[in-house]
């Protein structure tokens, strides 16, 4: 190899090393984020009706399909003891018109293969675009010609009287129930809640004024979305709700909800719950299309806002591992918004899971966050949009936001170069404004007997019940010197005396409920010889059998049947003694008086029972009756484990003994059961073959 070409080597050599090198600082360094990219919107068309009645056109032909929905914005309106009178009011208007009954409504529909469906907030149906006149028209006369008919009114109240019972035991639903009263508070719209009470106080003709006095063409918008051109939709429009008369909407003003001064700990008390269910919130005054507005929806993606990789899951799932995944919101809202952030978490884990969630706030209000994560984040809400506006709903959405806020038109348009004009310093300045850690509700819903004292380290703990009321703390002392047996001969006392109570040999009991219209009967016998057979039927058919002798049981279902022995056998033996509390004096139970609480309104103490077989209960019994008023236990499902709340009421004397003649059931199926005595015989000289368990 001549010089010059050794020169040509050596010169290649430095370059190749030299653009190593670069390229070995360009992979250490963060790529720089791009601009934003373009978002070319689709093409929607607006105009009004002279009723004032707002119309969007959002015209999408890749599919033989169309969308109607009409938005009544009806002003936020307190309804005092009528709680769930709005919602009614416009469920009711697609169950008959003057011009359709309900089956006719949902005959046409069916025939479309199309939906439709009406709220206290409009009306909404889709189908295939042939059909549009045809759906349009329905819908239309839904809207302005409902008849509310008093037989669909009462089909409708119970089925809202059974979802809030339903509803009732479900610890998320009492979670968001809880935080609406707090945030709000009781008397503004939006800390309202639905009650039996206050559904059982709503009339037919309260629907009828709610409709009467707000459903107008000058606060409402329709919007079409998809298969339709603007001429056609012009045409539809003026030809359906062009006679729609418009009124005057009257708007009520109420205080601004406020973040409490101090934090504290709202805590709801779940017996037996094995998890916490944590919601962090306030209200916020954030307002649509304000200057925050863009600036707080990145710094709540940054915190917890719909990002697997958030501050929030990061610490609380990722590196602690004390929950599967917690969220926040910070949302806007015309009226008053609000911060929520929270998820479900062990019990043991309870009070660190809500100061590593307020510590998550604290370092957005103290440290700004780096150019890194900013860029990332903002990548994120880049990309989600520009995928949200490949659909016509979403533009619809843009559009009616843009109408009913009032926002610049080019608001959306511009929406991700005002992402991207997002500073740190910025985002510190609205975690200072909007992030409230030392003046927040922190919501608790989860077993008080664990979670309780640790939260008091984290903030001054208040209990509350379900609806969110403090709970009255009055007559709720326990004497000193006090104990558990004391409370348990206290009610053996009660139903009867332990001489009553030993010289019972046997017991039969039938007791009936109905479930969802079908007829339930349990049939429980027992002999004090630790015996049980327990049939449970349903429309008069055995859908379950049980059996136990002492030693092996034998449990049957929908036609498998199964023997248990040992240990698996072992849970029966509770459920076969007739007066279990007879023997809660020996050393193999452990009770513990834990303190007292009100049950249903009445003063009880309450005590936690742990059985020779392991299993713990929560037993309640009153102060002044002594009677049992309820029990908690955990008991093993098809799902896992449930948590099973049985409440004792309607004592009768049944052979000088207190029997009661009314149990609540939740946990054991899909909805609360209300069990009732039928019959109840004491001593009648039950036979052991009763009992038998055969082998397979």
């Amino acid at each position: 190899m001549n010089f010059k070409s050794l020169l040509y080597l050596v010169v290649a050599l430095l370059a190749t090393t030299a653009l190593q090198a670069q390229d070995e600082d360009f992979r250490k360094k963060a790529p720089e984020g791009g601009p934003p990219p373009r978002i070319e919107f689709g093409e929607y068309q607006q105009f009004k009706l002279d009723n004032g009645l707002e119309v969007i056109v959002v015209e999408n032909h890749k599919l033989p399909k169309v969308t109607f929905q009409l938005l009544v914005d009806v002003p936020p309106k307190a309804e005092g003891d009528k709680v769930g009178m709005a919602g009614m009011a416009g469920e009711m208007l697609s169950r008959g018109t003057e011009n359709r009954t309900k089956n006719e409504i949902d005959e046409a529909v069916d025939f479309m293969g199309a939906s439709l469906s009406t709220s206290s907030g409009g009306a909404y149906a889709t189908a295939l675009s042939k059909h549009k006149e045809t759906l349009i028209e329905l819908m239309a006369d839904a809207v302005l010609n409902p008849s509310f008919p008093e037989e669909e009114f009462e089909k409708l109240l119970q089925q809202q009287l059974s979802a809030l019972a339903l509803q009732a035991s479900d610890p998320s639903y009492i979670s968001s129930t809880v935080s609406d009263v707090l945030t709000y508070g009781e008397d503004h719209p939006y800390g309202e809640i639905e009650t039996k009470e206050s559904l059982e106080n709503i009339k037919l003709e309260d629907l009828k004024e709610y409709y009467n006095k707000n459903f107008k063409p000058n606060v409402s918008y329709l919007a079409f979305i998809g298969d339709i051109e603007v001429d056609e939709a012009r045409s539809l429009a003026e030809k359906y709700f062009g006679d729609w008369e418009k009124g005057n909407v009257a708007r009520e003003f109420y205080p601004r909800p406020k973040a409490p001064e101090a934090a504290q700990v709202a805590l709801v008390n779940k017996d037996g719950a094995t998890q916490s269910i944590l919601n962090i919130t306030y209200p916020v005054n954030l307002k649509p299309g304000s200057d925050d507005a863009i600036v707080a929806n990145v710094l709540n993606t940054i915190l917890g806002g719909g990002l697997l990789s958030s501050r929030l899951n990061q610490n609380i799932r990722e590196d602690k591992g004390y929950s599967y995944g917690v969220r926040s919101t910070l949302q806007y809202d015309k009226v008053i918004g609000y911060f929520a952030a929270g998820g479900n978490v062990r019990n043991e884990v309870t009070d660190s899971a809500v100061v590593e969630m307020l510590g998550e706030l604290k370092r957005l209000r103290t440290e700004p966050v780096s150019e890194k994560e900013l860029n990332s984040v903002k990548s994120f809400i880049f990309g989600s949009f520009a995928r949200s506006t490949e659909r016509p709903e979403t533009v619809a959405r843009f559009a009616l936001n843009i109408a009913r806020y009032k926002l610049p038109k080019d608001y959306y348009a511009t929406y991700l170069e005002q992402v991207e004009a997002v500073t740190p310093e910025r985002i510190q300045e609205a975690a200072q404004k909007y992030l409230l850690p030392d003046q927040a509700y922190i919501v608790v819903v989860g077993n008080a007997g664990e979670v309780a004292e640790p939260l008091e380290r984290v903030a001054p703990v208040m209990m509350y019940d379900k609806q969110g009321r403090p709970l009255d703390k009055a007559g709720l002392t326990v004497p000193e010197g006090l104990t558990a047996m004391d409370v348990i001969e206290n009610y053996i006392e009660a139903i009867g005396g332990r001489e009553k109570l030993e010289s019972v040999e046997d017991m039969s009991m039938t007791m009936g409920a109905t479930i969802q219209g079908m007829a339930l009967t349990m049939k429980m016998k027992q002999k004090a010889t630790g015996k049980m057979a327990m049939t449970v039927e349903m429309n008069g058919s055995v859908v379950n059998e049980t059996r136990y002798d002492g030693e092996k049981a034998m449990v049957s279902a929908m036609g498998q049947k199964q023997v248990l022995e040992g240990e698996d056998a072992d849970a029966f033996k509770s459920q076969a003694m007739i007066h279990p509390e007879l023997s809660y004096d020996k050393k193999d139970y452990e009770l513990k008086l834990t303190g007292a609480e009100k049950v249903n309104g009445e003063p009880a103490y309450k005590i936690e029972i742990t059985s020779p077989d392991g299993s713990k209960s929560t037993e309640y019994f009153g102060i002044e009756s002594g009677l049992k008023l309820k029990a908690v236990t955990v008991q093993d499902g098809p799902q896992g484990s449930v948590t099973v709340t049985n409440s004792f009421s309607d004592y009768q004397e049944v052979d000088g003994m207190m029997v009661p003649f009314q149990t609540e059931t939740e946990g054991m199926a899909p909805v609360p059961l209300t069990m009732k005595v039928e019959e109840v015989q004491i001593n009648t000289g039950l036979e052991d073959a009763i009992f038998v368990v055969e082998k397979e």
